[in-house]
């Protein structure tokens, strides 16, 4: 059969319709770009559930999802929205289920599986895809982190979907890419003769990447205690983050060229031996604490946690690239949930001046760029400058870009971005699979080293940023987490 499609009109089926992502981000997602007019009102969302319901209970019981999720959604800008909505009954594993979605879905135009489920269903689901021919060249498929839990069985699923589907037609997302200020941290970059001109070792101090959550791990207790904060949030979002900081200047914005840049520098990160994890490595735990005023339980306590768990809640770690540019850089990661406050920031830390000639009261550390990814938006930049009166005494300032006050549109979130890029079948802002590889090729010493030495994590009271021995790991550095000096 040969495939004539349009582009600008699309049939997205979303396995795991009726999970969380798909209620709480990606419909929300959807319906905002719906608003803003960047989806034609031809295209269709087929969302699959294994629940009996009718379209309206499914439709209702998202736009609940997405009013408590704070999405600012409009119920009769919903309904407008709903009426490209179809909601099936289908158990992903068995393919002769499927046969309401073949009769439903056109083969004629752009068709997107976004697989919202466990990682151990995405090759039966690409299995029972081949096996229907929905992966047609006008085919891609979507697939959700956590790609398995380690090198092997990564390259597992990798090798599997590879069966049926082109590098090309595979779109392995990270929302944090598809965040504005992530974009915007490459335009400061690539785009400005002031930053690019500073960005390498004679001038950078220190860079550190922040994403922390006050959240614990709620009802995924037996999620978590699989996966941990290592292979949740460091082995992706923050090693993607570390990637857009140090890759070089990009001859273009091509997908190939962007993404060849960021494997460049993860196989410049300098390799972990077993000596490197037990000291430059910080494996916690939270205990029970209290966050905004409230009591909340240790994480031993959670709904289906062993009371005896090794299970990590935060993760924080040196990394060193050996490149010419960034030789002798320390590069500090953390993660955690249950902590102090809720942020996702990059912090670059400058080089103090050769030679002073006014005194401060700002300390070494006054020259910082910190670029605030979540909750808001925001760029900071820390300088010396004189205090007023009779004195030539020089005090830490700071301009402050908030892109919500400085910009009138509205700003769109991760999830908003990578699926219209996905309906493009724009790459760019998606992991290839050598990113993904040599990613866990880095991270695969630390889980081996745990696992050998069964290592116990160092406890930390839930509301706190994390355990003491964290601050310990950067003053050896003879440095400071940046709420330390804030």
């Amino acid at each position: 059969m040969s495939f004539t499609g349009k582009l600008n009109c699309f049939d997205m089926v979303l396995f795991g319709g009726t999970g969380d992502l798909v209620k709480r981000k990606l419909l929300p997602a959807l319906y905002n770009a719906f608003i803003d007019g960047n989806i034609d009102k031809m295209s269709r969302f087929i969302c699959l559930g294994r629940g009996d319901m009718t379209l309206e209970e499914y439709s209702e019981s998202c736009f609940k999802y997405a009013t408590d999720a704070k999405t600012n959604v409009e119920h009769k800008h919903w309904q407008e929205f709903a009426k490209q909505i179809i909601y099936l009954k289908i158990d992903a594993t068995k393919v002769e289920t499927y046969a309401e979605l073949l009769k439903t879905i056109d083969q004629t135009r752009t068709n997107i599986f976004y697989l919202s489920t466990a990682p151990e269903l995405f090759k039966v689901i690409c299995s029972n895809l081949a096996e229907l021919k929905l992966n047609h060249y006008l085919s891609r498929v979507v697939l959700e982190k956590p790609l398995g839990n380690d090198l092997d069985s990564s390259n597992d699923i990798n090798d599997h979907v590879a069966q049926f589907f082109k590098e090309d037609q595979i779109y392995r997302i990270d929302h944090f890419l598809g965040k504005e200020s992530v974009q915007n941290l490459m335009a400061i970059r690539f785009g400005n003769t002031l930053f690019e001109a500073l960005w390498r070792r004679q001038w950078i101090r220190s860079v550190e990447i922040t994403v922390s959550e006050e959240l614990g791990v709620g009802s995924r207790g037996d999620f978590y205690e699989n996966t941990g904060a290592l292979r949740d949030m460091l082995q992706n979002h923050l090693l993607q983050m570390l990637c857009i900081v140090a890759m070089e200047p990009p001859s273009s914005l091509d997908a190939d060229v962007i993404r060849g840049e960021k494997l460049k520098v993860l196989r410049s990160l300098k390799p972990l031996t077993e000596e490197d994890v037990q000291h430059n490595v910080i494996k916690g735990q939270y205990k029970a604490g209290t966050i905004d005023g409230e009591a909340v339980k240790g994480y031993r306590e959670e709904n289906n946690v062993s009371p005896e768990s090794i299970t990590e809640t935060f993760v924080a770690l040196k990394a060193e690239i050996q490149n010419w540019r960034w030789a002798g850089v320390p590069f500090h990661l953390r993660t955690g949930k249950r902590m102090q406050e809720k942020v996702a920031e990059i912090v670059i830390q400058f080089k103090d001046i050769p030679c002073k000639i006014f005194p401060t009261s700002g300390g070494d550390s006054a020259n910082r760029l910190i670029i605030r990814i979540q909750p808001e938006e925001t760029v900071k930049l820390f300088f010396l400058a004189k205090e007023p009166g009779d004195t030539n005494r020089l005090k830490p300032v700071y301009l402050d870009l908030d892109f919500s006050e400085m910009f009138s549109s509205r700003r769109t979130d991760g999830y908003e971005r990578l699926l219209l890029d996905i309906i493009r079948g724009n790459l760019s802002l998606f992991v290839s699979r050598q990113e993904q590889n040599a990613a866990w090729q880095w991270v695969e010493p630390i889980l081996e080293t745990w696992k050998t030495q069964k290592t116990a994590p160092k406890q930390y009271t839930a509301g706190t940023w994390g355990p003491a021995s964290s601050t310990a790991l950067l003053a050896r550095d003879n440095l400071y987490w940046h709420e330390e000096i804030a």
